[in-house]
């Protein structure tokens, strides 16, 4: 097969829960496992950080894999979901597998795991593993895909564990409640080796504590006042709060005998998004006016992006907004601003919400504008009514960004 013949096999054939939702979760590790025994076994001998959490998870995975690089290691990275090419869901030092690779794999094992009926990421997880042996890598950040306890990527050992935070997303599979969420979360502590939680409280932070001692796994929280060696390259206070995460992981990495310099922490919270190839994260895609993308999708990312907002000079607001089907919508939208101009739209995936029934819901809200058949027809629209000192903002899912880069 081709590169593309060979993405249009594994979309066709496996259920994708970033396009199609619920029906692609599997409450379960037993296909993983099955998947890992027909690779011989990947995860065994995978030195790794793994890394959950609600919001944030992405960008601490790649803060923490450009310090590990910049440390001489050769580092793997998996997260998810892709923005514009499955291939950034693995690499290794930066660079993503080649598409010779992908191809290679799938042919080599789709005759062991089809009937095992996986889902794409559970290959994608697979994919990951067999290429990082296959490298030779040092040390991996393996970013969960949704919770932690039944995530496919929960069958790794890792050397440290992080969970960035909480807040209520995918409830419908999580948990109603934050402290439902964090113990699925929590499902990533392991018996005895260290854990990092980025910011958690009250009756979550107590959650955690528990789970921690009852493996007896020591337990970090972040010290959210702790200078930072270097200014991240990824902008905004949260994404300072993110890397205040991984330099606590980092001191666990060095108390675990990794050799981590502090030029190397220096150089690879300054050039993160550079050297891992992050896209998305209040990304700056053009000026006068300005534009910038964000893949915020619920309540606590929205609230983050709206204090950029705040921060970013500029006359008036033109937000292009799409959504999937399945979020909260009244708790996302009622942190966005009313006295912005909106154009709604709908990523060209199955899971993606109607923009008219978008627009309809965030009216309710005060939030008004114009419904557009397509994320590209929102987003010309909006460039055409922003004046050289307005912004553009693109935000609410990941697929309306991916759409726009």
């Amino acid at each position: 097969m081709t590169y593309p013949e060979t993405l249009a096999y594994l979309q066709a054939r496996l259920p994708m829960f970033h396009r199609v939702g619920k029906a692609a979760y599997k409450a379960d590790l037993h296909t993983t496992h099955a998947l890992m025994a027909a690779l011989d076994h990947p995860e065994h001998g995978l030195r790794c950080v793994h890394v959950a959490g609600t919001n944030g998870k992405g960008s601490t995975s790649h803060m923490l894999a450009s310090i590990l690089q910049h440390a001489g290691l050769r580092t793997g990275l998996t997260t998810s979901p892709h923005l514009t090419d499955f291939r950034e869901r693995v690499r290794v030092n930066g660079a993503m597998i080649t598409e010779e690779a992908v191809v290679r794999f799938v042919e080599e094992h789709r005759a062991a795991f089809e009937p095992l009926v996986p889902s794409f990421f559970e290959w994608s997880i697979a994919l990951a593993f067999a290429h990082f042996r296959e490298a030779a890598v040092d040390i991996a950040v393996v970013e969960t895909g949704l919770g932690g306890r039944l995530d496919s990527s929960n069958v790794v050992s890792p050397e440290v564990a992080v969970i960035t935070n909480i807040a209520l997303d995918h409830v419908e599979l999580l948990g109603g409640s934050p402290e439902a969420i964090a113990a699925e979360k929590a499902g990533i502590i392991k018996p005895g080796i260290p854990v990092v939680i980025g910011e958690a409280h009250g009756a979550v932070a107590d959650l955690f504590r528990q789970r921690a001692a009852a493996v007896d796994a020591p337990l970090v929280m972040v010290d959210h006042e702790r200078p930072l060696p270097a200014r991240p390259d990824l902008a905004g206070p949260h994404q300072e709060r993110n890397a205040r995460t991984v330099l606590t992981a980092v001191d666990l990495l060095r108390e675990r005998g990794w050799r981590i310099s502090d030029e190397a922490v220096a150089l690879g919270l300054a050039s993160a998004a550079a050297t891992t190839g992050l896209r998305g994260r209040w990304q700056v895609l053009g000026r006068t006016p300005l534009v910038v993308a964000d893949v915020a999708h619920n309540a606590d990312g929205l609230a983050v992006v709206r204090d950029m907002l705040g921060r970013t000079p500029h006359r008036r607001l033109h937000v292009v907004l799409g959504m999937v089907n399945d979020k909260d919508l009244r708790p996302a939208l009622g942190q966005l601003p009313t006295d912005a101009s909106y154009h709604f739209c709908k990523a060209d995936i199955p899971r993606g919400l109607p923009a008219e029934q978008l627009a309809r819901a965030a009216a309710d809200l005060g939030l008004h504008g114009r419904a557009y058949p397509s994320v590209r027809d929102a987003f010309h629209a909006a460039r055409a009514a922003a004046a050289t000192d307005d912004l553009v903002l693109v935000t609410g899912s990941v697929f309306v960004v991916a759409e726009v880069l």
